[in-house]
């Protein structure tokens, strides 16, 4: 297998760095953390100019028809800048979904708007008793003569304070009583008896939880035919967290990088701490855990669409791997900064938090360990 990024992949690489090298400099991402909306609609459009926003999407819908791998590239380019615009939730999550369940009439009418960047999503799903379960949704969707109503509330709905629509996951009720089946709804923000709570998230960003008290939708509300959704919920979780892999891989990068360099200007008794072997041995393994983290981010990008079961043991490999790296490298590089790596006056603080957020988002290492033994069982 070539595992060489193509030109078109390599010049996606160098855009992404050289853009976020160029704008996301300390002083942006501290104005980005006082600022209500937690996010710049002037960056946004730039997205959207460069193609971003259309990346996953395809070309019949104005995308451009991308995969994983270059969502992949994208992404570590974000963990770089720590990246703050709701990317994650809009395009990997959302735009996917509508791609994956939608009829053609949803998808003609959200995914072009979705790839100029004049409508953003956010996926609501997770419930307080869930646990990190896909399949246990309390939400209802009852079906009524004009259409159907919501009831049921969701938690740490990515950027949702940013949303123009929200993807809601709900039991279907007919007039049978209850389906068994899970359907996707979009709800509208501004939608009557929607209550949303928006909170900042660790790390960066925001997040919101929402609460549907008897909720009306139209029919048309209803993504696809009414079959179950929970195939494509799983499919668009395990894609989300391949993108998160690489975001988490580029923020490692980035700590390694800024460690490698204090150690080499940081004097001790005269010497730098470099040229102590115990630090170099550290920083060895530091690079070690970076390197092995990207490889599995890599893996669960180019396993997206390969069968459930494959597909689903290599994000969780990657997950559970990559949280347990993420961590190493975010404590060894505080260590190794002194007291001033928990300060404000440098970012290590701020790259470790939003690696810790990582790692508890879509569940923690100790979950998907579990999961994926549990999935090499059944295979």
């Amino acid at each position: 297998m070539d595992l060489n990024l193509s030109d078109e992949q390599r010049l996606l690489r160098e855009s992404a760095d050289r853009f976020v090298a160029e704008s996301y400099d300390a002083d942006h991402r501290r104005k980005m953390a006082s600022d209500p909306l937690g996010y710049s609609p002037d960056v946004w459009k730039q997205f959207a100019e460069l193609g971003w926003l259309a990346l996953p999407i395809p070309e019949e819908f104005g995308g451009l028809g991308a995969g994983a791998v270059e969502i992949g590239i994208l992404m570590e380019a974000f963990g770089r800048g720590l990246v703050s615009e709701p990317y994650v939730a809009t395009v990997v999550l959302g735009a996917t979904l509508i791609e994956r369940c939608g009829s053609a009439a949803q998808k003609q009418g959200i995914l072009p708007k979705v790839a100029d960047g004049s409508l953003k999503l956010a996926f609501a799903h997770s419930e307080r008793t869930a646990r990190f379960d896909l399949a246990k949704v309390a939400t209802t969707a009852n079906k009524t003569a004009q259409g159907w109503r919501l009831a049921g509330n969701k938690i740490t709905v990515l950027d949702g304070h940013a949303a123009d629509e929200f993807i809601v996951s709900a039991h279907l009720h007919d007039h049978q009583g209850p389906s068994g089946r899970i359907g996707l709804f979009l709800v509208p923000a501004t939608a009557a008896s929607l209550i949303i709570s928006d909170y900042p998230r660790l790390g960066g960003g925001r997040a919101c939880n929402i609460e549907l008290s008897d909720v009306h939708l139209p029919e048309d509300a209803l993504l696809g035919d009414g079959h179950d959704a929970l195939p494509a919920i799983e499919w668009a979780v395990d894609r989300a967290m391949a993108a998160l892999g690489a975001e988490a891989v580029g923020i490692m990068q980035t700590l390694l990088d800024t460690t490698l360099e204090y150690t080499k200007i940081r004097k001790q008794f005269g010497r730098p701490l470099s040229a102590n072997q115990v630090i170099r041995h550290r920083l060895a393994d530091m690079a070690m855990q970076v390197d092995e983290s990207r490889s599995m981010a890599l893996r669960a990008a180019l396993k997206v669409d390969a069968a459930p079961v494959e597909r689903a043991r290599a994000a969780s490999g990657a997950k559970a791997k990559i949280g347990k790296c993420a961590r190493f490298v975010g404590e060894q590089s505080i260590q190794l900064h002194g007291g001033m790596g928990v300060t404000e006056e440098l970012e290590v603080g701020a790259y470790f938090k939003r690696l810790v957020a990582f790692d508890t988002l879509f569940g923690g290492s100790a979950h998907h360990y579990a999961r994926h033994a549990q999935l090499g069982r059944s295979a």
